[in-house]
Order: structure tokens, then sequence, then C-alpha cells
């Protein structure tokens, strides 16, 4: 054996070299694959299920019996291992087959993601056949590690086209997720500093947290705003001790502390959170039966934590206990709410927010869910909805008390004005019985002089509505003769006459907004209701998905690329079906290409059809219905449009 950290002697060299060289040949008649370098990707994890290893429970192998030949076909991948399946302080020898590529312009590395983990000893191969070995893990001081951050890394040294096997001997007292990352310096950095971007805003989040609850203690005085603060930092501790932040930047040149930090901090969120919650929900009051049953849990919670950590250590990160005072904090809750207890609400969402990350966090270890970082990180996301939501409970207490006292307030004040009243109609009473009479005869007086002003106003208004009856009277009948003419003319209005309809774009785009939007916006790609002015003049973004409806989108009127007046004058004559215009004239008048105007009247043809077999048919006076196109679905057989396209030509 040789001291850690240092390669073998080169006594040695020769020999490994060749059971090396023996181990490849051997593995590569055996078919093993190895994983091949390829710049075209950035990284690629390795499930525990997909990696080869060797359990020695007797922890008694060395790495010069694990690397020989005799050993090769010991190593199995488990396809149905699970993480529950990992045995504590056992060592797990993992074998990783890579083939280097010399011609790689990138810097590789091997990372563990699990930072909890107790000893990681990695042997790395050398160019010249030998292995150099290097400590990982929570036992070592932070300032050992290659790279200053809270995983483990190996950079890996490609000089040359070689197959090399990477051997790693992992070992820890409590669960350690043995996946490994295989991944470019570029990704690594990448995910490193967005990782700890967002470590950042946690953590940070927490003392804005903190010092908002203070500022509010300073003003009301109550304790209870102290101890959440108390609790949240409980929070942040556990966190830090979860994540290797506490680690990395509270106790680096002291390990030992990692087999502690956890379970105290854990038992520090535990027993503030009890206390907090009897402090919140006036349990005392509220409900004595449950007070005193959470006064029992905090009890026996510290017992069991000084069991924990003068008996068993080996306990402290046992985290599985915890369900039981989580779950009789949020059964108080609702009990408390169900009784009437209107800030409990937000406290009962935010327990059920950070249960659900508790059980999110358990799938993921049972392999119930797969590993992304978003999962991986469920627990934070709920400790973070968790705590603004007590936050929000707290200011909804402060709210409703502050309600009831101006509510005290106004009763008060209510009650004091009817004192007064009471007192002054006392003394008005003798006055009022003598005034009683003169407002009686004062106020009849009153009514009939208001009676026959009314009478006055009402004859006069009835004249007014007579004379206007008869002038509408006689418009109406004008208006039947006009239409009834125009029936039997089949009268149909020239260009000129159309224009002062419809004069200009402008007078289009608004009657088109009418027409669209009568009855609100409905955006069409999500269904949202509300909406803002779009980057065009009329038309309508959506205030959810961000979708610019322009004003001719979903009409015949869409991207034409001629003024949409005379489109509207085209679109009248093809519904009214008029044929003393020839295209060749109307293109004349209009002033358009003979082949624009024949393409945009086929356009209304194949909707006139649409309409018509609907059992709907647009005629002069409605026009305007073959303006608005369905939804994308339906559409009439190409047969069916040639039909209509000669009818219209004529």
């Amino acid at each position: 054996m040789y001291k850690p950290g240092q390669p073998y002697s080169t006594a040695c060299n020769v020999k490994y070299m060749l059971a090396v060289w023996l181990l490849l040949f051997c593995c590569t008649a055996q078919g093993q694959d190895f994983f091949e370098v390829d710049d075209s990707y950035i990284e690629r994890n390795f499930m525990p299920y997909e990696l080869e290893y060797y359990l020695d429970t007797t922890n008694s192998l060395s790495f010069y019996q694990i690397s020989s030949n005799s050993f090769s076909n010991r190593f199995q991948k488990h396809s149905d291992y699970q993480n529950k399946d990992f045995k504590t302080n056992a060592s797990y020898w993992i074998r990783l087959p890579i083939r280097h590529k010399a011609e790689s312009s990138k810097v590789w590395l091997l990372e563990f993601y699990d930072q909890t983990i107790d000893h990681i000893e990695a042997y790395v191969p050398q160019e010249n056949g030998s292995y150099r070995n290097v400590l990982m893990g929570d036992e070592q001081p932070f300032a050992q590690r290659t790279l200053r951050h809270k995983n483990f890394e190996i950079i890996l040294d490609i000089k040359s086209d070689t197959a090399m096997y990477y051997y790693f001997n992992v070992r820890s007292h409590e669960f350690a997720d043995i996946r490994i990352a295989f991944r470019s310096v570029d990704r690594f950095v990448y995910y490193a500093l967005n990782e700890y971007f967002l470590f950042g805003t946690f953590y940070g989040m927490i003392l804005i947290i903190s010092l908002y609850n203070f500022l509010v203690y300073l003003a009301i005085r109550e304790i209870k705003n102290i101890y959440y603060i108390i609790y949240i930092l409980s929070v942040a501790a556990y966190a830090m001790s979860y994540d290797g932040i506490g680690f990395q930047y509270l106790w680096p040149n002291h390990p030992e502390w990692n087999n502690y930090a956890v379970g105290i901090t854990l038992y520090l969120v535990i027993i503030w959170g009890l206390i907090f919650t009897r402090r919140f929900l006036s349990t005392k009051a509220n409900v004595p039966v449950l007070d005193l049953a959470i006064r029992w849990m905090i009890v026996a919670r510290s017992i069991w934590f000084i069991v924990e950590l003068f008996f068993l250590p080996q306990l402290l990160t046992y985290r599985n206990v915890e369900i039981i005072p989580l779950s009789l904090i949020f059964y108080t809750g609702i009990k408390v709410w169900r009784q009437g207890y209107r800030p409990a609400r937000f406290f009962v969402i935010a327990y059920g927010i950070l249960f659900m990350g508790f059980f999110i966090r358990s799938l993921v270890y049972f392999n119930a869910l797969p590993f992304t970082t978003p999962l991986h990180y469920s627990l934070h996301f709920s400790f973070v909805l968790e705590m603004l939501f007590l936050t929000f409970a707290l200011g909804d207490r402060i709210r409703i008390l502050k309600d009831m006292r101006d509510r005290a307030l106004r009763r008060i004040i209510h009650q004091h004005e009817v004192n007064m009243r009471l007192k002054d109609k006392v003394n008005r009473e003798l006055e009022q019985k003598v005034q009683e009479r003169t407002l009686e005869l004062n106020e009849k007086n009153h009514q009939l002089e208001e009676t026959n002003t009314k009478l006055e106003r009402q004859s006069y208004e009835i004249n007014q509505i007579n004379s206007i009856l008869d002038l509408d009277n006689w418009k109406l009948k004008n208006s039947i003769k006009e239409v009834l003419n125009e029936r039997l003319m089949e009268k149909t209005m020239d260009y000129n006459q159309f224009k002062t309809i419809y004069p200009d774009t402008l007078a289009c785009y608004r009657f088109l907004e009418n027409l669209k939007w009568t009855k609100d916006f409905h955006c069409r790609k999500c269904a949202n209701e509300k909406y803002f002015d779009g980057a065009q003049k009329f038309s309508r973004r959506c205030t959810r998905c961000g979708y610019n409806e322009s004003i001719t989108a979903y009409t015949i009127f869409h991207s034409i690329k001629f003024p949409i007046e005379k489109a509207f004058y085209i679109a009248y004559l093809t519904v009214v079906g008029h044929k003393d215009y020839t295209l060749e004239s109307l293109a004349e008048q209009l002033e358009l290409r003979v082949n624009t105007l024949w393409g945009f009247r086929h356009k209304v043809a194949d909707r006139i059809l649409e309409l018509e077999k609907k059992g709907h048919k647009p005629n002069a006076s409605r026009w305007d219905e073959v303006i608005l196109l369905p939804e994308p679905g339906s559409k009439a057989s190409k047969k069916s449009q040639r039909k209509v396209v000669k009818q219209v030509e004529g």
C-alpha cells in the first residue's frame, strides 16, 4: 500500500501496466462497453443502476485486489438498484471505463453530486500505467479539494487515445447518492454559477424575511415574530448543513462537524416549529388538547435528540421520524382553521406545501420520480413557499386584529352618537310636537303643488311624444317604400356610393374592430380574455401568452396587398352577385391587377360556399357575414369551391 495522494512506485508500474492491459483485453473480449469522450455533448450522468460496482461489506479489500484480473468479472451492473438499497458503512468499489480522445478540445471532469458522502477514494489512471490516488469526502478539510465547490470533482488528464478504467471506493455512515457526472468544465462552471446564484437567492430571501419580521416585532412587540425568525433561521441552518454550503463557508476546517450539523439543525427546525405553532395558533385557548400534545411532543423530541447526540449519533440524520411532529403541526392548523381562526388558512397552506416538498423528495429517493435539478431541490422550493405563506399568515393576523380594533372603535363612536341623539331627542320632543301640525300642512301643500307640476309636465311630454311618433311613422313609411323599390329594382351600390360608407382604411379598420370583438376579446392561443394594445394599430395582445392578433387576422382580408377599402367593395359585389362588371372593367375601375382581383374574389367565393353549406346564405343586407373566418378546421371541397367561383364569375 501507499500514501493517499501519491502515485504507485516505479517498481509497481510495470506490474500494473501489464495488469491493466490484460484487464482491458479481457473486458473487451467480454463485450464491455467503454464510454467514449465526445465533444458533441457537454455532460453524461451515470445513474447507480448504470454503474459497474462491487460491494465489499467487510471493507477489507485493497485496490491491488480490486484492480486485479481475477476481480474483473465481479464488477456488475445492478439494473434494479434503488436508493433504499444502499448499504451504510460498506465499501462500494465502482469501476468506470472511459475511452480517451486526444483530439478533444474540452477539459473534462468527473463529479459526485452527493456532498454528504463520508469517504471517497478515487484511483485515477495515468499515462505511464500507474494510478494516482485522490482522497475526497466530507471527512476531509474543505481546503484539500481540487475545486472549491460543495461537490467532489476530479479533472481528467486526456492526452492520448487510450481506454482507461477509473476506480472509486465510496463509503458512508448514512445513505449516499453514488451517481457520477461526466461533464466538461464549461458545463460545470455554468451549472455551478447558476446553482450558487439560486443558493444566494434562497438564503437572501430568508434574511430579508427575518429582517422584515424583526421590524414588525419592533412595531407590535409580539413574541411570536421572534419565534418565527428563529424558526426560519433554523431552516436556513438545516439547508446549509444539508446542501454543503455550511461546510464550505462556516466550518471548512472542521469536517467532524458534518456528522452532527444536519441532526442538530433538524432538531432546531422541529422544536422552533412546534413553539411557533403554539404561539401563532393560540392552541392553549383554541385547542387545549392539542396544545398539551404539542408540549409533550417538544419534550419527547428533546429527549430523543439527547439520546441521538450522546448515545446513537448514527441516528442524528434519520429524518423519517420528523413526520410525527410535522403531522401534529399540520393537523393542529387544520383544526384551528375549522374553528374559524382565519389566519390559520395561510398556516395550513404553508405546511401543506412543506409536506408536498418532503413527499416529492421521498419519491425521488425511492426512484418513483426521475432525478432532475428541480426535483432534487424541491425541499428548498417548499421551504421558500412555506416561509412566504407563514409571513402572509402573520400579516393577515395583524390585519384582522386591526380590523377588530377599528370595529370596536366604531362601535364606541356609534354608541356615543346614540347617547347624544337620545339627549337631544328629549330636548326636542316639545318643539317637534308644536311643529308637527305646521309641517303636515306645509307638506300637503307642497305635495299638491308637485302634483300639479307633474301633471303639466306630463301633458307637455305626451304632446312631444305624439309629435315624435308622427314624424317616426312618416319616416318609416318612406323607408318601407324605398326598401320595396330597392328590392324591385335590385339596386346595387356603385363604388362611389360604397365609399360614402367606407371612405378610407381607418373606417374599415373600425368596422372590423366592432365586428371581431363585439363580445370582448378572446385569445385564440390560450383562451384568455384580457388584453392590451398590440404593436400595430387596432391590434390586441394577450396578457397571458403575449400572442399579438392583428385587426385583419382570421378574416378574409388577412395578408392582402392592396387597400382594404377596395377589398371591402370586392367582397360586397361578390356577395350581391352583381354581374354587370367584368373582371377587366372592375380591375380598371379599382386600379388593380386582374389576377389580384380574381384571387380575392375566389377567396370570398370560398367563404360564401362555407356559409351556404351551413344553411346560411348571405345577401346584400348581410354581406359582412363573409368577413370573419372560422377556426381552422373544416373546409369546403375543392370541387365545390370551383363551382362557386364559376357561379360568381358568371
